[in-house]
């Protein structure tokens, strides 16, 4: 069945897909204590801000990914999706060290494979559709921002763990 030349099937399956990412992000992300003791440069955002700003960047990637996966020429599918899971996999891994392992010395090393995985996803989108790759832009913005954030938490806060509490 389609939708709008869109499966049902193919908006199913991401939707799954980035309801299972995006709950394993939240699930590892804990905005306890030892996030709140992390010093932080003025231009943090707002806590409350983080789960607005995924969900819309979680909506424009599946979106992305359908509408890639739907191209008439959908030659280039397996690279979409092995540039997807490994995208999928390195977004949960960020949380998993920054947030569970308490480590954004280490959550900032894997940023770069996250933001240069997004860069494989909208090159793996491009030759299926250039909306799609427009979608990602804010992904991509958004991570490049956080990127930068983690950094300065890592220089506001180093060295770790030695430093800091870990408990």
């Amino acid at each position: 069945m389609r939708i709008a030349g869109l499966t049902v099937t193919s908006i199913a399956t991401v939707a799954a897909a980035i309801v299972v990412v995006g709950a394993g992000g939240a699930l590892l992300t804990d905005v306890g204590p030892w996030y709140h003791a992390l010093r932080k440069p003025a231009w943090n955002p707002p806590d409350w801000l983080f789960g607005p700003a995924w969900t819309l960047i979680y909506a424009l990637t599946g979106s992305a990914i359908v509408i890639a996966w739907n191209a008439p020429d959908g030659s280039s599918r397996v690279a979409l999706v092995a540039a997807t899971a490994a995208n999928f996999a390195l977004n949960v891994l960020w949380s998993a060290l920054f947030f569970a392992r308490r480590r954004p010395d280490w959550a900032l090393v894997e940023v770069v494979l996250l933001w240069l995985s997004i860069v494989a996803l909208m090159a793996a989108v491009r030759p299926l559709s250039r909306a799609a790759v427009a979608l990602l832009v804010p992904y991509l913005a958004w991570v490049t921002f956080a990127a930068v954030l983690n950094q300065r938490i890592v220089a506001l806060n180093r060295p770790f763990p030695q430093g800091f509490p870990q408990g």
